[in-house]
């Protein structure tokens, strides 16, 4: 039969959770292009683990060359180093980068360990949240 690692089950009744609610976490990767080693793998990384976390996470790639990817990567780097410090000082979100429902996770190549453990960590968040 299934053997469950000590808190898989609860990973499994927060995907279930989140699936009832059809809400999912936000992934997304700063992503400049593909020549760009970093961001290819970072990107790699995240379509690796997507299969088995479709039900609950929503990935979009942020390709800073095209006006809506610039758009969303100006707006990200405003909520780390606010408007003087983007504008004014040029201050951006690392290339790549890892954020999940807007907060920055990762501004290296996460192992698939981490990334998992991150999502867990925002499941967990996210089942906080709802019981306030």
């Amino acid at each position: 039969g299934n053997i469950l690692c000590p808190g898989q089950s609860v990973v499994i009744r927060e995907k279930r959770r989140l699936m009832s609610t059809g809400k999912k976490i936000v992934l997304e990767v700063m992503y400049k292009a593909s020549y760009c080693l970093p961001c290819f793998y970072m990107d790699k990384a995240v379509e690796d683990i997507l299969p088995e976390y479709s039900d609950v996470v929503e990935y979009r790639r942020v390709d800073i060359l095209t006006s809506s990817g610039k758009k969303r990567f100006l707006e990200l780097s405003v909520s780390l180093f606010g408007e003087d410090g983007v504008y004014k000082h040029n201050r951006i979100a690392p290339l790549p980068s890892l954020f999940m429902n807007g907060e920055l996770f990762f501004d290296a190549i996460p192992p698939r360990h981490e990334l998992e453990d991150g999502i867990h960590e925002v499941l967990g968040m996210e089942q906080v949240a709802s019981f306030v």
